[in-house]
């Protein structure tokens, strides 16, 4: 909490963030992912704003300089990039007092309080959606794999349905089988109302090639059965 007379730090004077190491490589490469494709879906917009592992300076919490740090979380309204330069951390006092619409946990094999601590701190400080994705511990915690929730009169409600579309953001997320660095495995998508989902440029550079491929295959069946093709 603030005092009246008290002046708010700008974000030069706040750290990046907590410094903390993630214990789960997951945790960077599904919001890097998430991010990846942000990017080309709305690259014409220039009124929101992704972070990853970065911290949330804000004035709900018992002290304004501890940050929140999210694996990832989404702004809109506020500018893609401030001031020309890139962001240190995210300081709600500096965004208008914009909070994050969107925040995302991915649970590592250390319990980080998911699904109470975090869950509690970012319904004070107003978060509409709280997606919780684990793969691997979910029967650990006696949870689901997917669970993304809503804030309701100050409380989080579980929402179901999967992909879940999130109206107030104009994008769906759910799971989904794919390709990103090296790996094919479950990560978390965007998807559009209609369910549809939405691939990573990565994905669909090997779709582009498979089908070049298929196209060159059978054009070297139809000379090998009826010779060279005229020339158009």
């Amino acid at each position: 909490m603030i005092k009246s007379e008290e002046k708010l730090p700008n974000s030069d004077e706040l750290l990046d963030a907590d410094d903390l190491p993630v214990d789960n490589e997951l945790q960077t490469l599904i919001p890097n992912l998430l991010s990846f494709i942000l990017g080309f879906i709305w690259s014409e917009r220039m009124d929101w704003f992704f972070g990853i592992n970065m911290g949330i300076y804000h004035t709900t919490g018992l002290n304004y300089k501890v940050p929140i740090v999210p694996d990832a979380f989404l702004s809109l309204g506020v500018e893609r990039i401030k001031n020309n330069q890139l962001r240190k951390s995210y300081v709600v006092w500096e965004e208008n007092n914009i909070v994050p619409i969107f925040t995302l946990e991915v649970v590592s094999q250390t319990p980080g309080g998911e699904y109470d601590e975090k869950m509690s701190k970012y319904a004070k400080l107003g978060v509409l959606y709280y997606i919780i994705y684990n793969p691997e511990f979910w029967l650990r915690d006696r949870h689901e794999p997917f669970e993304v929730y809503r804030l309701v009169d100050g409380k989080y409600e579980r929402q179901l349905g999967e992909p879940f579309f999130m109206g107030e953001i104009g994008l769906g997320i759910g799971r989904g089988m794919g390709f990103h660095k090296g790996y094919q495995q479950e990560w978390l998508y965007w998807y559009d109302r209609q369910g549809t989902r939405y691939d990573s440029p990565e994905e669909i550079a090997i779709l582009a090639e498979q089908e070049a491929a298929k196209l060159k295959a059978l054009l070297a069946r139809y000379r090998q059965q009826f010779g060279d093709l005229p020339e158009s």
